[in-house]
């Protein structure tokens, strides 16, 4: 019997046209982080600390792809700062540094259409709905949640930048499992990244619906042919009416 949904959150309740295209948004970001901390009276080369940041953001980034194992942007800035010889930030210091990172990034999210319907009737079904998101932030996805009033809908709220662990490794998608108290065979996980969600439901023998709304990016394209979901959904609509089916057949 179906308990509950895991969804993912970008590209799957909100979206983004630069979702998995970050190279055409990250230097104005990195741009705006260095201009805020020059306002907390840093005083560092521009040109070095973007080469920087950039170079341990990239290395680390590789990093957490291959282990799933996350290192947050707070990690990434306050490595930066250490190498340059520089404070490093913490407190309120450190999350404003962080909100003046992503603040371009977040203003170009949207809710997807019909999402705000599906949780509602996912959780009218009586079914238990959480989030589980990969993040280099959690400020970052806490903005999101409550910028498009998806709190009310999901508990847990589960952030690879919380947890220390990103998707598709087993132990993050445990952590909503626990929360319930389910087994995997109880819970239905939709997301739009093969390579994460789709994969990470398939390794604990989870029920799974591959989101294609925003899923034409290139994190997807090396596992098309080798990542088999079990069901396809184009909408969130959709997807609610695949879980529906699902609820009715297991009943």
């Amino acid at each position: 019997m179906i308990h509950g949904v895991i969804f993912d959150l970008g590209s799957t309740l909100i979206y983004s046209d630069d979702d998995h295209r970050w190279g055409l948004i990250l230097p104005r970001m990195r741009r705006d982080l260095w201009g805020h901390l020059a306002t907390l009276g840093y005083q560092l080369d521009q040109r070095a600390f973007l080469n920087r940041f950039d170079e341990n953001f990239r290395a680390f980034d590789e990093q957490r792809q291959a282990s799933f194992v996350e290192y947050t942007i707070a990690f990434v800035l306050n490595r930066t700062l250490g190498e340059l010889s520089a404070p490093l930030l913490e407190g309120e210091a450190l999350a404003g540094a962080l909100q003046a990172y992503y603040a371009y990034s977040e203003a170009r999210w949207q809710l997807m259409p019909g999402a705000q319907e599906a949780l509602a009737r996912l959780r009218g079904l009586g079914l238990r709905v959480g989030l589980l998101s990969n993040a280099g932030d959690v400020g970052n996805i806490e903005r999101l949640i409550d910028r498009f009033d998806l709190r009310r809908h999901l508990d847990p709220i589960v952030i690879s930048a919380a947890i220390g662990l990103r998707k598709p490794n087993p132990r993050a998608f445990e952590r909503v499992l626990t929360a319930w108290g389910v087994g995997p065979g109880a819970v239905v996980m939709i997301g739009d990244t093969l390579g994460a969600d789709i994969l990470g439901a398939q390794l604990l023998g989870m029920r799974h619906i591959w989101l294609t709304a925003a899923a034409d990016h290139p994190a997807n394209v090396a596992h098309r042919e080798t990542i088999v979901p079990e069901a396809v959904a184009e909408d969130l609509t959709k997807a609610a009416d695949l879980v529906s089916l699902w609820v009715r057949e297991s009943t």
